[in-house]
């Protein structure tokens, strides 16, 4: 028995004693006219008083000291243990057996309350510790958890908590050096794999009962199995992102395949014709087949340069290099360059010169443009109306540009900027399904935003862009002097 423990129990027993004393004592002064049945009454009080309040031994001992201070001080012939009448001998055996009769049983529903108690608290502490694991997906906040309600349950003096596997570590509570001494307790977090950690608990003082190993195990219990659940749900997300890895690399591989397959085809012919000398030089057809090879180089390119640029924004590495252009030549060269595409489509454009310069990147910029007016190409009717408009607000430039096409239906809105992502027409249009992706990218990277919405008669896509870079407005353009 530890030295605080000892000092406990004997103080018990020593006002176990106290108690008989003093009552003996106050009795003594009226053992005269009191007779032996109502004192042996009365000394029932504080028997069963002292099993209440210390527990079944010192009840039993204060019965015996109960009877022998009766007997001895109380009944005659007084100062011996010695009954002269036979009745008193029966108060006094009668009060031996009530008295130790109550302290057992006074005894036992005290152990019953505090078993019961124990258990109410244990399963308090189980229902906190599962509700504090419910939902973690991290061996560190699983053992932070676990660590604290080990260390709020034991009230110890260190609690370290270690996890093994690919990264072990370990949780510690006080974050400090642990003791030099072995940990007084130690439970292996065992679960149907192996071993995933150990609780180690530090306490001296006072020892450690086992219901409290037993809750501990408990404890380790259901760590293990939060750190189980983790790594399924670790595993499982890992294999879903594989599974989507492989499911876009087949629909980038297949949309890649096809894409490259058509113009090569047509740059292919062509060359073949011209190289077999199947139309003269000096032919109108010569013109067309070349017109078609350089047509058909450009596709290739701006394939190529997809893919690239959505490397380059997944990856993290697409920094505009931005200056201040004019956003109305920006959208003059790129129409230009699209001006055979868009013979079969109607162009207004509302994007005034008067417009402040953009700090943007010119070769970027232009690529959202191709690939805003390239899709509503794909998907607007031919004859329809293609409108780019061009708009200062507040301390940015609204840019929209609408279509005739088919709506989109709103919960689809947002996801049309992912990748290979296709609502409408997915079979009669081409293309690699990254334009939009890659606008999104290079708008986001300016600082913009960029999003579509249905209007009347057809789709819209807006994006902002500001006008201020590094704190700086935008300068003011020189004035035009050619008429000077």
């Amino acid at each position: 028995m530890r030295p605080s423990h000892f000092y406990t129990h004997s103080l018990r027993y020593a006002l176990t004693v106290l108690l008989i004393g003093v009552i003996t004592a106050i009795f003594f002064t009226m053992r005269e006219v009191i007779d032996t049945s109502i004192i042996a009454l009365i000394f029932l009080l504080p028997v069963g008083l002292v099993t209440l309040l210390w527990g079944l031994r010192p009840g039993v001992t204060a019965a015996i000291l109960a009877f022998f201070a009766i007997n001895f001080f109380l009944v005659e012939p007084y100062y011996r243990l010695a009954v002269h009448q036979p009745s008193d001998l029966v108060v006094l055996m009668v009060f031996l057996i009530v008295a130790v009769v109550i302290s057992q049983l006074v005894g036992r529903a005290q152990a019953g309350t505090i078993a019961a108690t124990a258990r109410e608290r244990e399963a308090t502490q189980l229902y906190e510790l599962s509700t504090a694991l419910t939902g973690l997906h991290n061996d560190q906040a699983i053992a932070g958890i676990l660590a604290r309600q080990v260390q709020d349950v034991s009230q110890g003096e260190y609690v370290e908590i270690r996890i093994t596997g690919a990264e072990p570590f370990s949780q510690r509570l006080p974050e400090t050096q642990a003791p030099i001494r072995p940990p007084e307790l130690s439970v292996p977090i065992q679960a149907a794999r192996g071993v995933l950690g150990e609780i180690r608990l530090w306490k001296a003082e006072p020892a450690i009962p086992s219901s409290e190993k037993r809750l501990l195990q408990t404890f380790a219990s259901q760590g293990a199995l939060a750190l189980e659940r983790a790594r399924l749900a670790q595993a499982e997300s890992r294999a879903r992102v594989l599974e989507e890895s492989d499911r876009l690399k087949s629909i980038l591989l297949s949309s890649v395949s096809h894409e490259l397959r058509t113009p090569l085809s047509t740059i292919k012919a062509a060359a073949s014709s011209l190289r077999r000398n199947e139309v003269s030089w000096d032919s109108l057809a010569r013109v067309e087949l070349i017109g078609a090879i350089d047509d058909e180089a450009d596709h290739l390119n701006m394939l190529v340069g997809n893919l690239l640029d959505m490397s380059r924004i997944e990856s993290g590495a697409l920094k505009p290099k931005r200056e201040w252009n004019i956003l109305p030549e920006i959208v003059g060269g790129v129409l230009v360059r699209m001006r055979h595409a868009a013979e079969e489509h109607q162009l207004e454009v509302d994007v005034h010169e008067s417009l402040p310069l953009v700090p943007v990147d010119f070769v970027q910029m232009e690529q959202v443009f191709t690939n805003l007016i390239s899709n509503s190409l794909k998907y607007a009717p031919a004859k329809s109306v293609i409108h780019i408009r061009a708009a200062v607000e507040g301390e940015a430039v609204h840019v929209r540009v609408s279509n005739q096409g088919p709506q989109i239906p709103p919960e689809h809105l947002e996801r049309i900027f992912d990748k290979f992502y296709r609502i409408t027409a997915a079979d009669r249009v081409t293309g690699t399904g990254l334009g939009l992706s890659i606008c999104k990218g290079i708008i986001e990277a300016h600082g913009g935003r960029i999003w579509a919405e249905n209007v009347r008669d057809g789709l819209a896509f807006n994006f902002t862009l500001p006008l201020t870079w590094e704190g700086a407005p935008p300068p003011q353009l020189p004035p035009d002097t050619e008429d000077a």
